[in-house]
């Protein structure tokens, strides 16, 4: 399957690198504004081509895979339109509706590290596409209602899970330890609860009462976090982008 990925940025890149990991580099054509990006996307993902020239990357494609900005989604398809013929058009932009496209997906940019959460729109070639991005990560086909909430847990939501681990580094810090150090104890920390969670199958709150004594230390971080509104404010952060 030959991909034509239109727009080589961060969410792009992301996915040229991801699919490069996994063995696709010489079925990739990327194009970008500059240069300068095609030559670190060239050096960073040996084997997969280059252009500067939208409608020529999209020249042999079966998939076109539209990763620009969205205010310059009805541009380039314009741009591109005598050769789409025949070919899947899938769009990685959010908000953005135009008749020319066949699949909306919403990757992340943990993709390029084939650990993206990918959710994809129902459609009549939606499992063709997810097929593709479950290279990268893992993915759900879901109805369109679905896709902004999917784009703000997993999307958007990549980014508030960092916030989180810059607020467990600077207590890490603020109690005495050094900044790198605190970093690798919060990334570590997480990690390992995703790996538990994954594992056993428990609810979080159910993992909770494994480290909650009763009368302990860890119920008093916990009832902090309560005080503070803190499963209110994450709520509240993800139903943001919705209204």
């Amino acid at each position: 399957m030959k991909i034509a990925v239109i727009g080589a940025g961060n969410m792009g890149g992301a996915l040229v690198k991801g699919w490069a990991k996994a063995g696709m580099a010489a079925d990739i054509t990327a194009s970008a504004h500059t240069q300068q990006t095609l030559d670190r996307l060239a050096s960073a993902c040996p084997g997969i081509a280059v252009t500067l020239d939208n409608r020529k990357a999209v020249e042999g494609a079966d998939v076109v895979l539209l990763a620009v900005k969205p205010w310059l989604i009805e541009q380039v398809i314009a741009e591109i339109a005598p050769e789409l013929a025949g070919k899947l058009v899938v769009s990685v932009a959010a908000g953005i509706r135009n008749d020319r496209i066949d699949v909306y997906a919403m990757p992340n940019i943990a993709a390029e590290f084939g650990e993206s959460m990918t959710f994809v729109e129902e459609a009549e070639q939606a499992d063709r596409v997810a097929s593709l991005f479950e290279r990268v990560g893992q993915c759900k086909v879901v109805p369109q209602r679905l896709m902004n909430a999917g784009m703000m847990m997993a999307g958007c939501g990549i980014a508030y899970v960092m916030r989180f681990l810059r607020a467990m580094t600077e207590g890490g810090v603020e109690m005495g330890f050094y900044p790198d150090d605190a970093k690798q104890i919060a990334m570590q920390t997480m990690q390992g609860a995703v790996t538990l969670l994954h594992e056993t199958g428990l609810h979080p709150e159910a993992a909770i009462d494994k480290v909650t004594t009763p009368g302990g230390i860890t119920i008093k971080g916990l009832n902090e976090l309560d005080h503070a509104a803190f499963n209110s404010a994450v709520i509240r952060c993800l139903k943001a982008g919705l209204q």
